[in-house]
């Protein structure tokens, strides 16, 4: 979501009134903030820079960095205005920047981000949220509205707590819409997105196990995803799989329009057909849709946007060619062809997406040898160990020509799948530089692999051994 430069989102007396923040530093000339940043490194010019702790690291720290890259204004906590008042008021002096301070750093941004949507009644907003698919459904939904009026689109993955407040600011007057990716990983997540956005339009994708280990349940999950539809009065609509197991659930007692999407609800879809790697083909209103993006999963994704769009009155022939120009996101579905041809599908990873994932690499028609590199999925709790074993059995049997198993969860998998007829097939380790000299051995052109494995473990950094490049080690690579 790209915010106009010339357009001011806050003056610094708004950053006071709507962030409940204080007086640490009046700016020398109050010309308003243009952008908002968490990360120093992606401060420029005319930014406010809000300072959050972390687990890792502490914004606090790189306050000079930000106010060195032309930041507006900066926001710390009050126990930092306290602790270094000599280093903010040097900041604010050399500078003349804006500083302001509020007990909660993260609450403060929240605050200002709500009053900011509150601001855009004009602006229709959309919210996806589901345990898989949220992020590839938002984005042919952004693609599909962009083609009829301007549409922001929250970019990557800013859909947290703190990433979906910094994507707010990316809205303003010239937008008709807003459409917003809602994740959440802990209780009482959702209940501040939702108060955040307050969808027109709300959409979830699925209830699976993504996140279980935090949340403890499906039951649990279903309850916090549901909160998306927490602020409707009537007027605004849902959308919900058709075949959910917490269909009923999910539509009981929301005030406002159910719609159901799916191959038995979506209206105009006459059936669909696996071009295999090459997307899919959907048969809708009369029209051949050429669908980039494979397998079930994603034509759910695909019924589910096209559901959105007819709603908000897209027209057919848009929604036609604007599902035919959709694009693969990197990690999600993507297909790498050379000599060995990857599906990158090494974004996330949770017992229901791995399950799918290696189905249809399965069943798909191919030539050469199809291979399978299994990295662990990560947030599973005391899942974890029956989540991976349950991969190993499934493996027991499988058609697949090689299966390498990595990182230490997949330990419980490979134990799983011994003794089964494929074992001999599979192998396991939790060392990087092991698997990608496993794979520089064995893998040979023509062969089919799939990379699926959670975001922590960085499968991305096999890609230079299976098309060709130096081999991968570990502590490698780059996340994107």
């Amino acid at each position: 979501m790209a915010t106009r430069e010339s357009a001011a989102i806050a003056s610094f007396d708004e950053l006071l009134r709507d962030g409940g923040a204080a007086v640490v530093a009046r700016p020398r000339v109050d010309a308003g903030m243009t952008s908002v940043a968490v990360d120093s490194r992606k401060t420029r010019a005319g930014s406010l820079f809000v300072a959050l702790p972390g687990a890792r690291t502490d914004g606090h720290r790189f306050l000079a960095q930000a106010a060195q890259a032309g930041a507006a204004g900066l926001l710390v906590s009050d126990t930092h205005a306290r602790r270094a008042r000599a280093e903010l008021a040097g900041l604010a002096e050399h500078y003349g920047i804006g500083i302001a301070c509020a007990a909660d750093t993260l609450s403060a941004l929240q605050a200002l981000a709500r009053a900011r949507m509150r601001r855009l009644a004009s602006v229709t907003r959309v919210g996806v949220t589901g345990s898989n698919g949220k992020t590839t459904t938002k984005e042919i939904i952004g693609g599909l509205l962009s083609r009829v009026a301007p549409t922001a689109v929250n970019e990557g993955n800013l859909n947290s707590e703190i990433g979906l407040p910094v994507a707010c600011f990316g809205v303003d007057e010239h937008h008709r819409y807003a459409v917003f990716e809602m994740g959440m990983n802990h209780a009482g997540e959702m209940d501040v997105l939702a108060d955040l956005v307050r969808p027109d339009l709300a959409l979830v994708t699925n209830i699976g196990t993504a996140h279980i280990g935090l949340l403890g349940s499906l039951d649990a999950i279903a309850a916090e995803k549901k909160k998306i539809f927490a602020h409707f009065d009537g007027r605004q609509t849902g959308f919900l799989p058709e075949g959910e197991r917490y269909r009923a659930y999910l539509a009981e007692g929301v005030r406002g329009k159910i719609v159901y999407f799916g191959p038995g609800s979506t209206p105009g879809f006459g059936g669909s057909e696996s071009m295999g790697l090459g997307g899919t083909l959907i048969h809708w209103e009369g029209s051949r849709i050429r669908f980039p993006l494979f397998g079930p999963h994603n034509l759910a994704n695909a019924l589910g946007a096209i559901s959105v769009a007819r709603e908000l009155g897209v027209p057919n022939a848009e929604i036609r060619d604007g599902m035919e120009a959709v694009t693969p996101l990197f990690g999600r579905s993507q297909v790498i062809r050379g000599p060995v041809t990857v599906i990158a599908d090494c974004y996330n990873a949770n017992p229901d997406s791995m399950q799918a994932a290696v189905e249809f690499l399965q069943s798909i028609p191919w030539e050469g040898r199809r291979i399978a590199v299994l990295g662990g999925m990560r947030e599973l709790g005391d899942e974890a160990g029956p989540a991976h074993a349950a991969v190993g059995e499934r493996l027991r049997g499988t058609p697949l020509d090689a299966v390498f198993l990595f990182g230490a969860e997949m330990e419980h998998a490979w134990k799983a799948a011994a003794g089964g007829q494929a074992a001999p097939r599979i192998s396991w380790t939790d060392r990087l530089e092991t698997l990608s000299a496993e794979l520089r051995a064995r893998v040979r052109a023509g062969d089919l692999v799939l990379l699926k494995g959670s975001r922590g473990l960085e499968l991305e950094r096999l890609l230079p051994v299976l098309t060709g490049g130096a081999p991968a080690a570990d502590g490698e690579g780059a996340r994107c």
